[in-house]
Formats: C-alpha cells, sequence, structure tokens
C-alpha cells in the first residue's frame, strides 16, 4: 500500500469513483459504499480507510465549489490542492452535471401544494481552518462560483418557478386564492429588467417583489447581485426580498435576506461599466 502523496491519475479515479456514487445518492437508487471502496482498491495501491478520508477530502472541494456532496462523507480540508484540479477536470468532462437539477425538477412535478422549507439566514462565519481557508483562495483561482450559477439559465429559472409555485401555495393556503391567482413570474413575462423576479403578496395583501437566487449548493455558496437589483432594493426596501433557494437539485431550501443587503452579506464591486467621456 502506498503511503506517498495521491497521484494525479489516482486522484481522477478517486473522483470518478466518488461522483458515481453521488449520482446514485441524489437519484434515489440503492448503492454500497464499500463495494464502490474495494472497486477503488483494485484500480490503486490505497487502503480501505486512505480511500475513505479521500472521498471525505472530495466533499469538502465539493463544497468549496458550492455543489452536492455524499452525506455520509463530512468534508475534511485537510488534503492536497491537486485534488481541486481533479474535480475541477471532471466536472469539465462532464457538463451535463451542471444542468442535472432541471431534469430533477421536471420528474418531482412542482406540485403547487408543496411550499418551500424557510429557515434562518446564515450569520457571519469567517473560516476557522486554514486549510478551508487555503482550499477557497484555490477554488476562486479556478471557478467564480457565483457567476457560473448566474449563468445556468436553467438552475435559475427552475429556482424562478419553484418560488412562484411556493408564493401561490401559500396564499392559496392563508385562504387568499384570489392573491395567488395575481402572483406573476415578472422575468419570464417582462423581462430581466425589473430588479425582480416574482411579483406575490402576503396574505394581507402587501406587494411582494422577490429576486431569486437558486444554486445546488451549501447555504453560504456566494451569489451575484447586479446594481440594478440593488438599485430597486434599496428604493423599495419595504416590498423588496431576496430568495436564496439552495441544497437545489436534492431538497430545495431557502432563506430571505431584505434590504439594506449589506448587513447580511459583503457586496464585493466585481465589473464596471465604461463610458466614454
Amino acid at each position: 500500500m502506498s503511503n506517498g502523496p495521491w497521484t494525479d491519475e489516482e486522484n481522477d479515479l478517486a473522483v470518478a469513483n466518488y461522483f458515481a456514487m453521488l449520482a446514485n445518492e441524489i437519484a434515489g437508487r440503492f448503492y454500497n459504499k464499500a463495494a464502490y471502496n474495494r472497486e477503488l482498491q483494485a484500480l490503486i495501491a490505497r487502503s480501505h480507510g486512505s480511500i475513505e478520508y479521500k472521498h471525505q477530502n472530495i466533499s469538502a472541494v465539493l463544497r468549496g465549489l458550492g455543489e452536492d456532496w455524499l452525506r455520509g462523507y463530512k468534508p475534511a480540508f485537510n488534503f492536497q490542492l491537486s485534488l481541486v484540479d481533479a474535480v475541477v477536470r471532471w466536472l469539465a468532462g462532464h457538463p451535463t452535471w451542471m444542468e442535472r437539477q432541471q431534469i430533477q425538477e421536471t420528474a418531482s412535478g412542482l406540485q403547487e401544494s408543496a411550499a418551500l422549507w424557510i429557515g434562518p439566514a446564515p450569520i457571519p462565519r469567517p473560516p476557522s481552518n486554514p486549510k478551508e481557508r487555503e482550499l477557497m483562495k484555490h477554488i476562486a483561482g479556478f471557478v467564480d462560483v457565483a457567476a457560473r450559477d448566474e449563468h445556468n439559465c436553467a438552475l435559475g429559472k427552475a429556482g424562478e418557478q419553484r418560488v412562484l409555485m411556493h408564493e401561490r401555495a401559500i396564499l392559496s393556503s392563508a385562504g387568499r386564492r384570489d392573491l395567488a391567482d395575481q402572483v406573476r413570474w415578472v422575468s419570464q413575462e417582462d423581462g430581466d429588467g425589473a430588479g425582480f423576479d416574482i411579483a406575490s403578496f402576503t396574505p394581507s395583501g402587501q406587494q411582494r417583489l422577490i429576486e431569486v437566487k437558486t444554486t445546488n449548493g451549501w447555504e453560504r455558496t456566494p451569489f451575484h447581485i447586479s446594481s440594478n437589483e440593488l438599485a430597486v432594493a434599496e428604493e423599495r426596501r419595504s416590498e423588496w426580498c431576496l430568495m436564496r433557494l439552495w441544497n437545489f437539485s436534492r431538497q430545495p431550501r431557502t432563506f430571505e435576506l431584505r434590504p439594506p443587503l449589506d448587513t447580511h452579506v459583503l457586496l464585493t464591486a466585481t465589473s464596471f461599466r465604461a463610458s466614454f467621456h
């Protein structure tokens, strides 16, 4: 058995092994972790325990990438940074993996009666693990996770549709079917320039202007927000809110952020408009 650093080939095999299990878990299919471990042992000279810990390392990388990870493998951050390269290589070679939430949502039917689970927003928590900070910095050099989610049109549309159904379900259950029938998917009907995606109501009839941000990752995955969305949030503070959907491809959960947003998140300028004098 080898005890030295993992090679790129070993990392690639471990990542492929991991994603085979993850695909089964997301699809709800039975699989045997021990069998997958033995399968990998037959390909590389690594022990059962070493492979188990490598799978925990892969979970840590996927958390940093704002992606799903195997629930049975708690993220462990003490590993070679070359593992990040291996995960990024696998994702680059399997582009349809990033689009799977559309299939998941179609299969689940998006039933109107199912309201979303709404929890508290994350509280400020800087990474306490030096390895975690190093990992996040390394990942940022490979993948702009916020931009990736923002440009995933299928993910964004599916998230907005899920919130649309949620809002109608909440109003209907409150006896306000009249208001539920008036909830509008603004970004689809009028375009993206409104500064919000869904026009809804509270059960008392107050306007709710909802901007939806969706990720398959955990609740702390960063997201993009436009200057127009920020401007509308400031102008219509009492009506505007941001609904952050996370864990979307499995069991969508959400929390709400209300203006001013800089009390909840760190806003970092990432681009500027250039105009001539």
